[in-house]
C-alpha cells in the first residue's frame, strides 16, 4: 500500500505540530530507564519500518486498536536530538511477542510486525502506527499493558524504557512500573491514549516525549536482565 505509507510518512513529518514549543524553564524530567526484558526480538521481522500494522505490502491489517504513537527525543534542556534511532516492540493483541521464546506462538497475529524503527530528523520527532498495548502474563508474571522503547545514536544505546497506558487498573501492581521510585519520573511514562480528531487516520493518539540524560547506557548494561530475573516482559 505505497500511497498509504506515503501518507504515514507525511504524518510523521508533521508530528511536531502536536508538541509544545517554546523555551523550557529549567530541565525536563528525564525519562527513567527500565528493563529491556527477555523479549527483544531475537529474529527481526522482514519489515522493520514504523508501521507495525502492515508487514511489507500485505493488504491485511493487524488486529487491535490502531494507535498513532508520536513524540520527540529531547535533551534535558529541551533541545531536539536528531539522527537518533527509535525502536519499539510489544505484544500483539493476544499478548504474544515476536520473540521465539514467547508463549503460545502458534496464536500470534502474523499480520502484526511486533517491532519497528524510526530515525529522527532535525526536530527530534518520531512516529509509529501500532496497536494499543494489552495486558498479558509471561514467565509467571502479570504485566500491565506497555510498549518497550529503545533509543540509539552513533552506535550507542542512549536509553531503554517502557511506556504505559495511563489509568489502567494493572498499573498499580506492575513491578517494573512501580520500581520507578521517583513520582515525576514514573508519571512521565504514563501516557494517555485518546481518540484522534482526524477522520483520515482514525484510531487513538498517544504522545510520549523521551528525555535523554547525558550518560549513555553502558554496553551490556541490560544483559543481566534478559533472563527475566529482574525484567520479565
Amino acid at each position: 500500500m505505497p500511497g498509504y505509507r506515503q501518507f504515514l510518512h507525511c504524518l510523521a513529518l508533521t508530528a511536531g505540530m502536536f508538541t509544545v514549543g517554546g523555551a523550557f524553564a529549567g530541565e525536563l524530567t528525564r525519562t527513567p530507564r527500565q528493563t529491556e526484558g527477555p523479549f527483544y526480538p531475537n529474529q527481526l521481522p522482514p519489515d522493520t519500518d514504523n508501521d507495525l500494522l502492515i508487514v511489507n505490502d500485505s493488504m491485511t491489517l493487524a488486529i487491535g486498536e490502531v494507535t498513532h504513537l508520536m513524540g520527540r527525543i529531547l535533551a534535558p534542556t529541551g533541545e531536539p536530538i536528531s539522527n537518533a534511532v527509535v525502536e519499539i516492540w510489544q505484544t500483539d493483541h493476544n499478548g504474544i511477542y515476536l520473540h521465539t521464546g514467547s508463549a503460545n506462538r502458534k496464536q500470534r497475529d502474523e499480520n502484526f510486525q511486533g517491532f519497528g524503527r524510526f530515525l529522527t530528523g532535525s526536530t527530534g520527532d518520531y512516529y509509529f502506527r501500532t496497536i494499543k498495548p494489552v495486558p498479558y502474563r509471561a514467565l509467571g508474571v502479570q504485566r500491565a499493558p506497555h510498549i518497550h522503547v529503545m533509543v540509539k545514536k552513533g552506535g550507542q544505546r542512549l536509553l531503554t524504557t517502557q511506556l504505559y497506558v495511563k489509568g489502567h487498573p494493572l498499573n498499580e501492581g506492575d513491578f517494573v512500573l512501580q520500581g520507578i521510585w521517583d513520582k515525576a519520573a514514573r508519571e512521565s511514562v504514563l501516557i494517555d491514549f485518546t481518540p484522534t480528531h482526524d477522520s483520515r487516520i482514525g484510531g487513538l493518539r498517544a504522545h510520549f516525549d523521551i528525555v535523554i540524560g547525558s550518560t549513555p547506557e553502558a554496553p551490556g548494561e541490560d544483559e543481566d536482565r534478559r533472563d527475566g530475573s529482574r525484567g520479565r516482559g
